[in-house]
């Protein structure tokens, strides 16, 4: 007696999941769908925090406008927005921020190249760093805009004058970035690298360099930031004939008593440092993510 086959399940499983799995990729997202969506939740989720805290400016803003408090003078929202727009639509006002934009960017360049040097050379040399540290420190905290009429007479009314107190009011903070970033480089680290031969231009470059980056970026944010004051103050004092710039527009404003387009153009200043400002934390948080500080791991 032969006992007939009876048909086993288990041996269609295979062919069924690999239908069902071929169905699944068909409805899954793509990768590039997937990179698309996490670049969507991250950039919502670094944006809706700014956005929300602009709305609640502006309605801080338009309920102190609502009061009445120096209604005759101080513009609403509303106003200066539109002021800003229509200012926005003419040459004057992107020749400014370029002449402005311009002299940020070479004074800044030159205040982090003289800073980088004078700090790597304090750093090192010892007697170097007992003869002039105090002196940086001195100078980081001096008032940009007391060092103006030294150079108006130094340099004259010209751009020259504005870089020279750019470079003043920077320099200092981003040396004693570099500084701080050297001295608090392990010396585990230094006696390491040395064992493995390191020595001089290589044991800076491929030791010391690296391990001050986060104290060097945090000088350099805060030499940006006296660079950026520097500069408003120096377009405010020293006013050069047919070169508009940020500065100048908000000293001509502020002659004519129209509060409305100086406020708009103390806006412009604003998110341009704002800018500046989250280029400085897009660094901050790649050296973080580098060194495996930034918690998402």
């Amino acid at each position: 007696m032969t006992i007939p086959d009876v048909p086993n399940p288990a041996r269609n499983l295979p062919k069924y999941a690999e239908k069902l799995t071929y169905l699944e990729s068909l409805e899954a997202p793509s990768p590039e769908e997937l990179r698309g969506r996490w670049l969507a939740t991250r950039a919502w989720a670094s944006l809706w925090p700014a956005a929300l805290a602009i709305l609640i400016v502006l309605a801080v803003w338009q309920l102190i406008h609502i009061s009445g408090w120096k209604k005759d003078i101080f513009p609403g929202p509303g106003a200066t927005l539109s002021n800003l727009s229509d200012q926005l639509q003419t040459g004057l006002l992107w020749h400014a921020i370029a002449t402005t934009a311009q002299r940020a960017v070479i004074g800044f360049g030159l205040a982090v190249l003289i800073g980088a040097v004078v700090g790597a050379l304090v750093s090192r040399i010892r007697p170097l760093r007992a003869a002039v540290g105090s002196l940086i420190t001195g100078l980081q905290t001096m008032p940009s805009i007391a060092w103006f009429p030294f150079a108006i007479i130094l340099f004259g009314i010209s751009a020259t004058a504005i870089l020279f107190v750019i470079v003043l009011g920077a320099a200092p903070s981003i040396a004693n970035g570099l500084i701080a970033g050297v001295d608090y480089t392990p010396p585990l680290l230094l006696k390491a690298g040395k064992m493995m031969g390191l020595r001089r231009f290589s044991l800076w470059r491929y030791l010391i360099l690296p391990a001050s980056l986060p104290a060097f970026v945090a000088g350099l944010k805060q030499g940006w930031a006296f660079a950026w004051r520097s500069l408003m103050a120096g377009e405010l004092l020293v006013i050069i004939a047919n070169q508009p710039s940020l500065g100048v527009l908000l000293s001509t404003d502020q002659d004519q008593s129209d509060m409305v387009s100086a406020t708009a153009i103390i806006i412009v200043i604003l998110i341009l440092g704002i800018i500046v400002d989250q280029l400085f934390g897009l660094a901050d948080r790649g050296i973080r993510r580098r060194w495996g500080l930034s918690g998402s791991s």
